[in-house]
């Protein structure tokens, strides 16, 4: 007798009283990740973002000169500014304190109309509340009006009404926070070298302010640090920083600053190129980093491309038959700062990845079109210098077509001729498929005898494959190794590719666990995040973790991926005298040992490739697969010790 599915029926009527409203700050503790993004570690550090863009705001606007951030034990955090205080009298609609109200009501603040913020970087009265509402403690502490105002809240309510205590001079905010631990449940610790990149950067773009960060999260006083940033270049200190690892094509740093009061905007840009294939183009908007640009950035490009070609036709660099530049051949090896202010930015996204103003292109257009023409007709030997690499680009970008059309033939990218070394698996579905891209013949054959072929392909290759770090496509075809590796996944590459096609959902990196193994490992992440992000983006690729240790005691065999996990081992064998073997590499071991450690899926260890911070991991890349040898001699001499465990 079959059973009977029985389903509950729901309440029909739907009232009024079924409508919930979440008071004050409420809505925030009950979806923290819509306000900062996560509960982790990135919503951790968001909390200081939120305190210090109150204070920079200040400084943006002319009240603040100097910002103090200091990390204190227990994740207390305290950001200092002297600015004008927030304001402590009553107000009009909430009857209380506007220090109170800012604190404890979600979109309260300077920042929604009048001129107290003709622009602002903060979440527009969202900010400080929210962090209020995040944290266990908050303490503020206001100067103004001579006098010291406090007030303390746990959990987003007020323990007390704003109190008048002593005197003080001069005027600022002072803010202390613990974020809640039923929030954050996973409570990282904060992340010392992120704090200072985010800070750093905000210092390039406040000119002249003064950003000190100090770290007093030990009990030990001399183990105490403290940074301090000001930079008064503003955003061409930034675009040399940035070009600090590269040979420059031309000396002058081009750089223009300028207020348009009638739009109520101020565009600050900076550019310089560098000897390089990849561009830098970082983009802000009210000191917020847009990594996904927007209209101010469109602007920007169009302006560049342009005036690149107007000049180049005026002084006959380019013939009147001979192609124009793109967008893409001005880009390359230029390092490019565009920071905007606008009075009421339209950011796409709970991110703010994307600025969405129109009036932010004209403006952007128009002014750096003009500036740009008068800087290259100004500096004649500079503009001559970035044509030659802009022509150079051009030439490679048509070589590079020419060769990609050669070699990803129709039918290749259909997967219809895949290299004649692959072992590919039976399944067609690439969600159960797997492709293992392992190093030399010997442990390619071991994996092809190991595998289970029904899901599991194997590419090995044959030696080191070129570094593509400042390989043009032309070169990087005419290699046998690369050429099948893309043949193999099946998207294709640059223009042509797509993600949709890749024949694999786990591309998985099996190199040997020594120096040789480390390089081709790095020279396969290379090719990846250069050529094939997608792949990393989308959770694609993996590095397998071959063990490093047999150890061998009696019949019982264990095995031991680090030397932690040996010594272990050996301490539970200690009644024996164990046999161990170190493997060198995956082709020592036996088709059986190679599925058992690192190919089998219910005892191997992957280790999935994120990009969590790109600018982060194109640093990396940069300095050890890039042209200069001092800035990857001094990345070695500091990471000797973790080399084994390097990790990019």
């Amino acid at each position: 007798m079959g059973s009977k599915k029985v389903i509950k029926k729901q309440k029909s009527n739907y009232e009024a009283k079924d409508i919930y409203v979440l008071e004050g700050l409420e809505p925030v503790r009950k979806r923290p990740g819509m306000y900062v993004g996560s509960t982790g570690p990135d919503g951790l550090h968001h909390l200081i973002w939120e305190v210090a863009d109150n204070a920079i705001d200040e400084a943006m606007a002319g009240y603040a000169k100097n910002v103090a951030i200091i990390l204190l034990p227990n994740h207390r955090v305290k950001v200092v500014d002297d600015g004008r205080g927030i304001p402590v009298d009553t107000h009009k609609q909430t009857k209380k304190s506007a220090l109170e109200t800012v604190m404890t009501t979600l979109h309260a603040g300077g920042k929604f109309g009048g001129d107290s913020y003709k622009i602002a970087g903060g979440l527009h009265g969202v900010g400080v509340s929210v962090v209020n509402a995040l944290s266990k403690y908050v303490k503020v502490e206001v100067c103004r009006d001579g006098y010291l105002w406090v007030q303390e809240y746990e959990r987003g309510k007020p323990k007390c009404k704003v109190k008048k205590t002593e005197k003080c001079d001069g005027s600022g905010t002072s803010v202390t926070f613990e974020p809640d631990s039923e929030v954050f449940l996973e409570m990282a610790d904060y992340d010392w070298k992120r704090i200072l990149t985010h800070l750093r950067q905000q210092a390039y773009l406040v000119k002249g302010l003064k950003i000190s960060i100090k770290d007093q999260r030990e009990k030990d006083e001399s183990l105490h640090k403290e940074h301090h940033f000001c930079f008064e270049g503003g955003v061409r200190s930034y675009v040399s920083y940035l070009n600090r690892n590269f040979d420059t094509i031309h000396n002058n740093i081009f750089y223009v600053s300028k207020e348009l009061p009638e739009a109520n905007m101020f565009l600050e840009i900076g550019l310089q190129y560098a000897d390089d294939l990849q561009d830098r183009e970082m983009s802000f908007a009210n000191n917020i980093y847009t990594p996904e640009g927007g209209m101010h950035l469109t602007g920007f490009r169009t302006a560049l491309t342009r005036t690149l070609n107007d000049y180049a036709k005026k002084n006959n660099f380019i013939k009147e038959n001979e192609s124009v530049f793109t967008g893409d051949d001005v880009r390359e090896g230029l390092t490019a700062v565009l920071s905007i202010k606008l009075r009421e930015p339209q950011f796409e996204g709970q991110t703010k990845a994307k600025l969405g103003n129109p009036e932010a292109r004209t403006a952007t257009e128009s002014v750096f079109g003009e500036s740009f023409t008068f800087f290259l007709e100004e500096n004649p030997q500079d503009a001559k210098a970035i044509i030659e690499k802009v022509m150079l680009a051009l030439r490679a970008r048509k070589a590079a077509k020419a060769a990609k059309e050669s070699v990803l033939r129709k039918g290749a990218l259909e997967g219809l001729t895949l290299p004649g070394k692959l072992a590919d698996c039976q399944s067609r579905n690439p969600e159960d498929s797997e492709l293992f891209i392992v190093e030399g013949d010997s442990a390619g054959g071991s994996a092809k005898q190991g595998r289970d072929r029904r899901f599991q392909a194997i590419l090995p290759l044959r030696g080191k494959i070129m570094n593509v770090e400042r390989a043009r496509f032309d070169k990087m075809f005419s290699s046998k190794e690369i050429k099948a590796l893309i043949i193999a996944l099946g998207t294709a590459i640059a223009e042509e590719f797509d993600l949709s096609k890749l024949r694999y959902h786990r591309v998985i990196i099996a190199t040997d666990a020594d120096v040789d193994g480390a390089h081709i490992r790095t020279l396969l992440l290379t090719l990846f995040y250069r050529y094939l992000k997608q792949v990393i983006e989308g959770g694609y690729l993996y590095i397998a973790q071959p063990p490093l240790y047999k150890i061998q005691s009696g019949k019982t065999a264990r095995y031991a991926y680090d030397d932690a996990e040996k010594e272990k081992i050996l301490e539970e064998m200690k009644a024996v005298n164990p046999m161990i073997q170190r493997y060198k590499g995956l082709g020592e071991m036996n088709p059986s040992q190679l599925w058992e450690t690192t190919m089998d899926p219910a005892n191997r260890v992957l280790r999935k490739v994120n990009i969590d911070d790109a600018e982060k991991a194109n640093r990396t890349f940069d300095v050890l697969m890039g042209k200069e040898v001092e800035p990857r001699k001094l990345f070695i001499q500091t990471h000797a010790q973790a080399v084994e465990n390097l990790d990019i």
